[in-house]
Parts: C-alpha cells; sequence; structure tokens
C-alpha cells in the first residue's frame, strides 16, 4: 500500500470491489431477476467501499495488514447467498476473482515502486489498466466459454477441488500480503510473481480439468443411452420381421377362405358361409395388437418389454396415460423407461420366486409426469445413499435415469415396499 488521502482509498477500494464483484457478476446464474440482481450488487458494493475506505482513515496499519485479506470472505459470503449456482462453484468464482485482485495489486504496487519511486497514481493507473483488461477479457472471452461449460462444472467440482484452489489462491495471497514480507526487494518481487503465477496456472488447469472429466462424462452418458436406443430398434426390427411372417401366412391362408366362401356361395348355404365369415372376423380380430397407449415412443418402448418380459412367464399390468406433444425428448423416454423396465425384469428373474410380477404405471397431473414400476424382486436388495446397489433390480442404469430425470429437475426414488422393489420417477415440465 502506498499511501494517499480518504479519497484515494475510495477510488482504491472501489476498483478492487467492482473487479471482484464484477468478475463473479459475469460468471454467475443469479438467484434473482437480473436487475434486482445488479441492484443489489451495486449497493453492497458501495457499502463495502465505505467501510473498507473508514478503515484505511481510522486504523491504517491493520488495514494494510489485513484489508486485502478480510475482502475474501466478505464478497464472498454475498456472493454466494445471491447465486444459485452450487456452492463448489460460486466458491471457484470467488477464487479466480480474489486472484485477479491480487495480480491487479502486485503490479500496480510494484510497478510503481519498482520505476516510478512509490507514485501513487502510477499504482492506480496500473490497477485500473490490468483490472480492465481483466473484466474485458472475462466478459469477451471467458464468460460464454464458462456459462456453456458450467453443468459440466457442478457436476465435477467437489470439495476436494475447491479446497485445493483455495490453497493455491492463499498462497498467492499470504506471499503478497504477509505483513512481514512486504518489504520492496527483488527477492520479494520475484517471489511474488512466481507464486502468483503457479497460483493462475494452478487454476487454469483445474478448469479445464473438470470441464474435459465433465464433457467425457457427458458423452459417455450419451453414448449408452445410443446404445440402449440402438437395442430397442433392433428388438422392434426383429416384432417387424416376425409380423411380416405372419402376415405372408395370413396370404397363404386367405386363397384357402376365399375357395371355402365361393364354395359356400355356389351352393347357397348363406348360413354356413354366415357362421364362418363369423368365426374368422373374431379370429382375426383376437390376432390384433392393442396399442399400450397413444404416445408411439412410450408405446414403442412399453410393447418391446411387455413381449420380453412375457417370454420369461413374466406378468406385465399397465396403466398407462400420456399422449404425443409432450415436451419430453423420446430419448430420454428410451433412458426412463427401457432403465426401469429391464431393470425391473431383471429384478423378477434373480429373485427366484415363482409368482414374477411387473406393475407400471404412468400419468400426467398437471405440469408433472409420474411413472411407477413395482416388481417382484429378491429380499435382500441392498441401498447406498438411498440408491440400489449392483445386483438386484435397481443396479443397471440407476445413474442413466438419474441424470435424465435431473434434466427435467425432477425426482426418482427407489424404496422396498412390502417385499417388492418400486421405482417412482416424477418429471416438471414446463408450463406453456
Amino acid at each position: 500500500m502506498l499511501g494517499g488521502s480518504f479519497g484515494v482509498a475510495m477510488l482504491r477500494n472501489g476498483m478492487s470491489v467492482v473487479l471482484m464483484l464484477s468478475f463473479f457478476l459475469m460468471l454467475d446464474r443469479p438467484r434473482l431477476p437480473i436487475k434486482k440482481a445488479v441492484f443489489s450488487y451495486v449497493v453492497f458494493g458501495m457499502s463495502m467501499i465505505i467501510v473498507y475506505s473508514l478503515w484505511y482513515q481510522c486504523a491504517n496499519a491493520s488495514f494494510v495488514k489485513m484489508g486485502s485479506l478480510s475482502s475474501l470472505p466478505m464478497i464472498g459470503i454475498f456472493c454466494i447467498l445471491m447465486s444459485r449456482d452450487a456452492i463448489y462453484v460460486s466458491l471457484y468464482k470467488m477464487g479466480v476473482g480474489f486472484y485477479l485482485f491480487s495480480v491487479g495489486t502486485f503490479l500496480g504496487v510494484d510497478v510503481s515502486r519498482w520505476w516510478f519511486e512509490g507514485n501513487l497514481w502510477v499504482d492506480i493507473l496500473v490497477r485500473f489498466l490490468s483490472f480492465t483488461i481483466m473484466l474485458a477479457f472475462t466478459w469477451k472471452k471467458l464468460r460464454r466459454q464458462f456459462l456453456d461449460s458450467l453443468d459440466f462444472l457442478v457436476e465435477e467440482m467437489d470439495i476436494f477441488s475447491t479446497f485445493t484452489l483455495f490453497i493455491s489462491v492463499f498462497l498467492g495471497a499470504l506471499i503478497a500480503y504477509w505483513p512481514n514480507l512486504q518489504g520492496f526487494t527483488v527477492f520479494n518481487m520475484v517471489r511474488a510473481f512466481f507464486v502468483l503465477a503457479m497460483a493462475g496456472f494452478l487454476q487454469y488447469t483445474i478448469l479445464h480439468l473438470y470441464i474435459h472429466l465433465g464433457r467425457e462424462h457427458y458423452f459417455q452418458s450419451e453414448k449408452e443411452l445410443l446404445e440402449l436406443n440402438e437395442q430397442l430398434l433392433r428388438s422392434q426390427l426383429d416384432i417387424m420381421r416376425e409380423s411380416e411372417k405372419e402376415a405372408a401366412r395370413i396370404r397363404h391362408d386367405v386363397r384357402h377362405h376365399i375357395l371355402l366362401i365361393q364354395d359356400y356361395v355356389k351352393k347357397g348355404d348363406m348360413k354356413s358361409l354366415m357362421d364362418y365369415l363369423k368365426e374368422y372376423g373374431e379370429d382375426v380380430g383376437s390376432r390384433r395388437e392393442k396399442a399400450i397407449c397413444a404416445h408411439p415412443a412410450v408405446n414403442s418402448i412399453l410393447y418391446v418389454y411387455t413381449r420380453q418380459a412375457k417370454s420369461r412367464k413374466i406378468e406385465v399390468t399397465l396403466d398407462v396415460g400420456v399422449t404425443p406433444g409432450l415436451p419430453i425428448r423420446d430419448i430420454d423416454w428410451v433412458a426412463i423407461l427401457a432403465n426401469i423396465f429391464e431393470n425391473a425384469i431383471h429384478g423378477c428373474s434373480d429373485s427366484g420366486k415363482l409368482e414374477q410380477e411387473i406393475d407400471i404405471y404412468i400419468g400426467k397431473r398437471g405440469n408433472k409426469v409420474i411413472i411407477q414400476c413395482t416388481n417382484t424382486c429378491a429380499d435382500d436388495v441392498g441401498f447406498q445413499k438411498r440408491l440400489p446397489g449392483s445386483g438386484n433390480s435397481g443396479g443397471t442404469g440407476t445413474a442413466s435415469i438419474i441424470k435424465t430425470v435431473s434434466r427435467y429437475k425432477g425426482e426418482a426414488v427407489f424404496t422396498m415396499e412390502d417385499g417388492r422393489f418400486v421405482s417412482r420417477i416424477l418429471l416438471n415440465l414446463p408450463r406453456t
């Protein structure tokens, strides 16, 4: 700190507060509407500037020692409360913002002391230029990349990554602002430069590492969904081939039916003809497959897996009331219904019980879609963190179900009730 009047202190504090709050807001998804959020940031920023400037004026020595470090928790708590992002992401943004503030302060103070004999206006000018460049780069380059990759960070960041980040930030801060090491020497300047450079490199590496991991996991999930969809399509193709064979058999039988009808007509035996036509009509009607529901994707999925279940002597009961036009992707229906039904089939097969049943209910109430599947299962189904463990009816595809449900801000609950495994899914549809 190079000193100065109360007005100079307000100018310095104003630039620092604006940098940290603006950086956070640019990369944030605020809890409030944007106008209210900006107003809250302005009010809080002005309060911080006034309080810290008064602290500088009244207790300069303690401000020099603790002013910079104390700003991080003060601004951090406010920003976390204002954000609807995960706390780990908010801590990450605060850490990077404080790092940029440290770099700007280091440049301003040491450039002024090295070349301009500690001129405070040079310090202010260098800080202003460096802070302006940082914010411009954030707005033009970093903001869009960060917001587009935010979901990946939310999925991948945890307490360990946040702790690693803060260790790097505070190492840089302690070196740059440690009270007994602020004497201007080449050694102190070079040391602060390398520590800040390493902290920046570590933060940049952490950011891209977790974005890369998130994208990799996302593409892996999409790959699994596509493979599941491919299996479903193959099953449908098999059904179509069977239908073609059935159609060929019917066409072959039609010739015999025509010959018999012609014979009845020639003989004038109308009673026998009518009896035969009635019997033939009942036979044709009994062979026709009834649609499970009007939704094409849901109907196809349930039809395919119902055939699989019945081929294993599993009794299936369906109560489905969804119609076309719902804002749910077909591939998401596959991810949820195919996994639930397949898990239920495995659960029944692995239960070892004589009577095996699967009951599925799908309905729409308001802007919510409700899915419930109850199936026979073994008596020793295990749960870990309220999720079924591998090797039971809920093991396969549970992660896919939960990930897809989260896309619709829904819920997925798996329980054991009366010796049966129950899967409950709630999807929230956008209001029209």
